[in-house]
């Protein structure tokens, strides 16, 4: 394992820790695939829930693979054991609509929040979510919808949200949410070959209304320097 300690503190002095009881969402994303922005999401959410008041939340966008919940479970010495499945809705709202719904024996619509569990990571304030796409049932598919209703209702009982976005060439999840984001973070990896990937996304990102705080250069594998440059 790659430690990242150094790198996250870094990331969070250039990014600012929240201000005041203002909780902030801050999205990580990558172009392509491989560039290493789910580890970083996932070590920046638990650095983060050792600086945070309240608890931290990083919720993984990638609703069919669910890999940041198993990567805690898979490193459990170091981060803790998770927690038993808890709602991760506060209000009952989702940021994916699941279709064509279930019916209840009633014939009222399965909820869509239902589909999402939280688990609490070790004894930390940090909670992670996950989709439980076992529970889909054939011809039954799930849609990242640009509704603020949940990322609101969460922010009401957390210090930070931290949103890891599947990569940019095999999903738009990170652009139907940029707009609902504070922040979004550009992850590339130091032996990124493509370097126009980047620039397309940050515009792609600000056309459809988010905000990019900068690239955040991968460079796990060198002992260098770590920085946040702005994205203009």
């Amino acid at each position: 394992m790659v430690d990242l300690s150094a790198e996250m503190t870094d990331l969070w002095t250039s990014l600012g820790g929240p201000a005041g009881r203002r909780t902030r969402a801050v999205q990580f994303v990558a172009a392509t695939a491989g560039q290493g922005a789910s580890t970083v999401a996932r070590e920046f959410a638990f650095h983060a829930a050792t600086r945070a008041s309240r608890r931290v939340w990083l919720v993984d966008l990638d609703l069919l693979g669910s890999t940041q919940a198993d990567s805690f479970g898979l490193d459990a010495r170091r981060f803790g054991p998770l927690g038993p499945p808890a709602t991760a809705s506060p209000d009952g709202s989702a940021f994916f609509t699941v279709q064509p719904p279930l019916r209840r024996p009633d014939g009222r619509p399965w909820p869509d929040a239902r589909y999402l569990s939280a688990h609490a990571v070790g004894a930390s304030s940090l909670w992670v979510t996950r989709f439980r796409h076992e529970a889909l049932r054939p011809r039954q598919a799930v849609h990242i919808v640009p509704n603020g209703d949940y990322w609101n209702a969460l922010k009401r009982h957390a210090d930070l949200i931290v949103v890891d976005a599947p990569p940019a060439d095999r999903s738009e999840a990170a652009l139907t949410v940029a707009r609902l984001m504070d922040d979004t973070v550009l992850v590339v990896a130091a032996d990124q070959s493509d370097v126009g990937a980047p620039g397309r996304l940050r515009d792609a990102i600000t056309a459809a209304g988010g905000h990019c705080a900068g690239l955040f250069l991968n460079r796990a594998e060198i002992d260098a320097p770590r920085f946040l440059r702005g994205a203009r």
